[in-house]
């Protein structure tokens, strides 16, 4: 699996901002994101002291979107390792198949919606980091 750091990035999301000050709009299309929307979910009332994911993917897809407050993604291929802080609602962050990833410092209040390119399979997870590094071939 060839996938690095690298191919992990920010989208941004269109935005359409209410000439009368009303608030702002952003929504999701197929020319948006790279992929097919087949599941979505969110997480919340993530304690701020909680860790989440602690997984990679052998070929899903995900696009992570921080709807409310702020959380960081700590992104690792196995060689290299980067931390991105996500906290606009009209920036997504694009994980491709290969990449660890794990969640934390949420702030109160915040919620991440996951748009995934399937549905759930858990043959498709690694769970373990030194499985994952085995089977990146580093």
């Amino acid at each position: 699996m060839k996938t690095k750091i690298e191919d992990a990035v920010l989208i941004d999301i269109p935005k359409i901002v209410d000439p009368q000050g009303r608030g702002k709009l952003s929504f999701i299309e197929r020319d948006v994101i790279p992929f097919s929307i087949k599941r979505v979910y969110y997480l919340y009332d993530v304690p701020s002291d909680s860790y989440r994911g602690g997984h990679a993917h052998k070929k899903l897809v995900q696009l992570m979107i921080p709807l409310s407050g702020s959380f960081e993604v700590l992104l690792d291929d196995g060689k290299k390792r980067k931390k991105v802080m996500l906290n606009k609602p009209d920036k997504g962050l694009l994980i491709p198949e290969g990449i660890w990833r794990e969640m934390d410092n949420f702030s109160s209040g915040a919620i991440c919606m996951v748009l995934a390119s399937d549905n759930f399979d858990e043959s498709d997870y690694f769970r373990d980091y030194d499985q994952f590094k085995q089977f990146k071939h580093f």
